[in-house]
């Protein structure tokens, strides 16, 4: 592992405007929302003091330096040769989807999602007069998630205008194979639904696994897909509001843009100026990222199935989100609470209630483990004393 930046110790966050700390009593150690607890990289913090130093905060342009940035990226970190006219720039992925389900849809349409699944997904249908419909991923053994394709097909109805994909996928953390994309899209192509991929944690992908945009497979799939993306999640940067879609076919761009509507406007200033840095800059800093997460990762599997009964954690294959089986503790779910009533009120420990993920999710938490080492190890320590005591 490179040893040219510390992931080990962070600023205190507490009292700094952070949802996941000041959401919090100051004896709970925050584990869930997924933003991580390291500083972004050098090149990115230069970068904005530059544009703070120089004080004139005006209405910014970029030409379409930003877009070839991106495109370098995908190009260079995932072989998606993507013209620049085709990104699109925006202030957040969740915008970025509802945009799309927007464009292609009517009242009573559907919109399909596998479960469990990010929460903003599940509130889609309500924000559109949409029916919300649902195929349940299944766990193997190993309590990895699958693909069932004959049941993604018959979850589809007439109505039915447009799957939300979410690869890697959030909570589990699942990188879907090039067999699972090219089925899921040959479903939606049969019945003439358009993909909208959020592939917000692409860049975070752990060795013997391979992320795959789902519109590079072809370009009859990449005519009917809408790709979202974000350096946020990858160099921790979501505070700054800076993300894209990729949307390759011009008609459905334009449908796509229409959607603003004077309510969904350009990224900001610092915005663009973290995102160039960070896609120009920063993958140097990202390699030594993932040696450290994944070293995150395998100590929270190691010491969960080792030492909790009644908890099961599947290993991610990317994102730093683990996705925690707790339905040995035969505790009560509550798809209200942001956090994981057993863990916050026993262990003192912030974990995402599973339940919020949506149908599947029930007696499951979502824990971040984009944390120094340290802090980790107090986390499981304190989670395996609040399960022995009920064990």
């Amino acid at each position: 592992m490179s040893t040219a930046y510390n992931f080990d110790t962070f600023p205190t966050r507490r009292g700094n405007h952070s949802v996941k700390w000041d959401m919090t009593d100051p004896d709970v150690l925050p584990l869930w929302v997924a933003d991580m607890d390291f500083q972004s990289p050098p090149e990115v913090i230069e970068a904005l003091e530059k544009a703070v130093r120089h004080g004139i905060f005006g209405y910014p342009y970029f030409g379409t330096e930003v877009q070839e940035t991106i495109a370098a990226w995908l190009a260079k970190r995932h072989q998606w040769e993507v013209d620049p006219e085709a990104i699109v720039l925006l202030p957040g992925v969740v915008a970025g989807f509802n945009m799309a389900a927007s464009a292609v849809t009517q009242p009573g349409d559907g919109v399909l999602v596998q479960t469990p699944t990010y929460g903003p997904f599940l509130k889609v249908s309500g924000h559109f007069g949409l029916v919300q419909q649902e195929v349940a991923l299944q766990a193997d053994e190993a309590g990895q998630y699958q693909i069932d394709l004959d049941a993604l097909e018959a979850a589809i109805t007439p109505e039915t205008r447009i799957f939300m994909l979410c690869n890697p996928q959030n909570p589990s953390g699942r990188v879907f194979s090039k067999a699972e994309l090219e089925g899921m899209a040959e479903v939606c192509l049969r019945h003439n639904v358009l993909i909208c991929s959020d592939e917000i944690h692409s860049d975070l992908i752990y060795r013997g696994h391979k992320h795959i945009p789902v519109a590079s497979l072809d370009e009859e799939i990449a005519a009917h897909t809408i790709t979202l993306l974000a350096p946020s999640k990858t160099f921790n940067i979501a505070g700054l509001q800076a993300s894209a879609a990729v949307i390759e076919n011009a008609e459905l761009r334009a449908q796509f843009e229409g959607e603003r509507k004077g309510m969904v406007e350009w990224v900001n200033l610092l915005g663009m100026v973290a995102m160039q840095a960070a896609y120009t800059h920063g993958e140097p800093w990202l390699e030594a990222l993932l040696d450290y997460l994944e070293a995150n990762r395998d100590l929270a599997a190691d010491f969960i199935n080792q030492h909790m009964p009644g908890v099961q954690m599947a290993v991610p294959q990317g994102t730093y989100l683990a996705w925690l089986n707790c339905r040995g503790l035969h505790q009560p779910a509550d798809p209200e609470a942001h956090f994981n009533p057993f863990f916050l009120e026993h262990a003192k420990v912030a974990l995402n209630e599973g339940a919020w993920f949506g149908a599947g999710g029930e007696g499951f938490a979502r824990l971040n483990f984009g944390c120094p080492r340290p802090l980790l190890q107090e986390a499981l320590e304190r989670m395996e004393k609040a399960v022995g005591a009920i064990s």
